[in-house]
């Protein structure tokens, strides 16, 4: 394997193959609008006309005040929002009237499940910010980014969101939408150990999956944070422990930063071959470790990996009921029983507020295959995170409905994706992924002592025997 390196500037030769709208930069003044009418991340600062959408105060940043929370440890969220009640519920009666502010999964749900599946509402909260030094390098990014190689990369600081402010065409919008999506500022470094994920099937009965993970995530290393961004992304390591047919399996794997110039590189260990090797394609519909099929690499935060597989289209910004501030379901006091009922999660743990979403819209490319042939991506303004999609098969049916709920992380001051949750609305149940409340810790963030030497087929080796 060639050498990696922490991080290495992109070469100024690489071609540019777009159109000179993809190379569209706002203006300084536009630019300037960030921390104005727009946050810092490039989201409407004021509330909508009804007053459901509140204006953004940003008034917290890491731990709100009268909470004991001790960062980087694995300590479970806890609720800065304890005495909100839901302010509408919307379920199997009601939803029509609602229907212009949820997506078709949500709606297919509801139809589906009209006596217990609930959307419960509360009143929205605009109250966590970024750091300054984050959002000093999203401005900087706004006037300076760029899309190459066909929006399969970009040039950009590392750090923050390389597209603040999307312009150009629609598709060179949708390419900076996704680069946000998969470019945000999050952990450093995470490690899980374990993380549990549970499927659920249409009579309530449960099989598990257990997995370890380690993850290190070059491009908002604090070390590195406004430097030019290089070639790697970050870095993983995921090992199984359930289901037991997979005990031992472990995979280490590097992502690019631009997949026309790379490609996501992986290796795993086999404990019944006690061999290490390179995997020839790792992502797209590969299934995810520990979920017997139902689950693919790049379902996890709902769209992962190169875009190259599907036509990206943006459908504009909508008012969508998705899931936020979420503290309740990931609190140490819940337990797995209390979130895993039959059909869908426990609706009383879920924390739904409307929201400014942008839409993204992936349709699969005739020379291309995938199981789903199209995936509709919701995404949140304020923190340019996918929290809802709906997933098509090839004939056009809708056949999976998901979303992460994520919540904002003390540790990291950022948001950070908790329990997220796979809806098969073709035969039912339902994928409960990245669980945490029944184990002693949590997400264990930006605790450092992560490097790339840690992700490589040696280090495999040495770690799996």
């Amino acid at each position: 394997m060639r050498k990696q390196q922490l991080w290495k500037p992109l070469a100024a030769s690489i071609a540019l193959t777009l159109s000179a709208s993809a190379h569209a930069k706002v203006s300084p003044a536009e630019a300037a609008k960030l921390g104005n009418e727009l946050t810092c991340m490039g989201a409407v600062a004021a509330g909508n006309e009804a007053g459901t959408i509140p204006p953004f105060s940003g008034k917290w940043l890491g731990t709100p005040p009268g909470i004991d929370y001790e960062p980087n440890v694995g300590q479970h969220p806890i609720d800065p929002y304890p005495e909100d009640t839901p302010r509408l519920v919307i379920n199997g009666q009601n939803w029509e009237q609602y229907q212009d502010k949820l997506t078709e999964g949500q709606i297919a749900l509801l139809k589906r499940f009209p006596d217990t599946y609930e959307i419960p509402v509360y009143p929205g909260r605009r109250d966590f910010r970024y750091p300054d030094k984050i959002c000093e390098v999203a401005k900087q990014n706004a006037v300076e980014a760029e899309l190459v190689d066909d929006g399969m990369g970009f040039k950009a600081l590392m750090g923050s969101i390389p597209f603040p402010i999307p312009s150009g065409d629609n598709r060179t919008q949708a390419m900076q939408v996704l680069a946000n999506h998969n470019f945000p500022y999050r952990a450093y470094t995470e490690v899980m150990a374990p993380r549990d994920l549970a499927e659920v099937n249409t009579s309530g009965d449960q099989t598990w999956g257990r997995t370890t993970y380690s993850g290190l995530n070059i491009v908002t290393h604090p070390d590195y944070v406004g430097k030019p961004i290089g070639e790697i992304m970050a870095y993983s390591d995921t090992g199984t422990r359930l289901p037991t047919r997979d005990k031992g399996k472990r995979t280490v794997s590097i992502e690019p930063v631009n997949f026309a110039q790379g490609q996501r590189l992986a290796w795993t260990y086999n404990p019944g071959t006690r061999r290490v090797r390179q995997l020839p394609e790792y992502g797209f519909d590969t299934p995810a470790a520990g979920t017997s099929g139902k689950m693919t690499i790049d379902q996890d935060r709902l769209m992962n990996g190169s875009p190259e597989r599907y036509d990206w289209e943006l459908k504009g910004k909508k008012e969508i009921y998705i899931p936020a501030n979420p503290y309740r379901l990931h609190e140490e006091s819940v337990s797995y029983d209390d979130i895993l009922t039959p059909n869908h999660p426990n609706p009383d743990l879920m924390r739904y507020e409307l929201r400014r979403v942008w839409v993204l819209e992936g349709t699969l490319k005739d020379t291309h295959r995938h199981k789903y042939g199209k995936r509709v991506l919701y995404i949140d303004e304020d923190t340019w995170h996918g929290v809802i999609s709906d997933y098509y098969d090839t004939r056009g049916e809708l056949v999976n409905h998901a979303f992460v709920n994520y919540y904002y992380a003390y540790d990291m001051n950022a948001w950070h994706a908790g329990n997220s949750f796979y809806h098969d609305l073709t035969t039912g149940g339902y994928v409960a992924y990245n669980l945490f409340q029944d184990l002693d810790t949590g997400p264990i963030l930006n605790a450092g002592g992560l490097t790339p030497e840690m992700f490589t087929p040696a280090a495999l080796r040495r770690r799996a025997h």
